[in-house]
């Protein structure tokens, strides 16, 4: 059963901490997916999971639904999503913010 968080609008900027061999990495959901945490693991390490929240985030005026991961080294990652049709693979760019489309 997937966790489910205390929802609330994120209006305030995201900070990512990239530069070098480091990325970020944005996914934007349905919002359904709202308060409910996805993951990521390098690519061939399915037990070494990082995760975050879907978050409700108000940007530029128009509401968005997204999970923020803002720091991780460059290189295959594994997306886990709810849904196993939604894991795939994704490549983290050093110094750049990759973004994935769950809508």
């Amino acid at each position: 059963m997937p966790e489910r968080h205390e929802r609330r609008v994120h209006t305030e900027p995201a900070v990512l901490d990239i530069g070098g061999d480091i990325g970020a990495l944005i996914v934007y959901t349905q919002p359904d997916l709202s308060g409910l945490e996805i993951e990521v693991s390098p690519l061939g390490d399915d037990l070494r999971r990082t995760h975050t929240e879907v978050d409700e985030r108000r940007v530029n005026g128009k509401t968005v639904f997204a999970g923020i991961f803002p720091e991780l080294t460059a290189g295959e990652y594994t997306l886990w999503g709810h849904d196993p049709r939604l894991t795939r693979t994704i490549t983290i760019v050093g110094g750049t913010v990759s973004e994935v489309d769950w809508r």
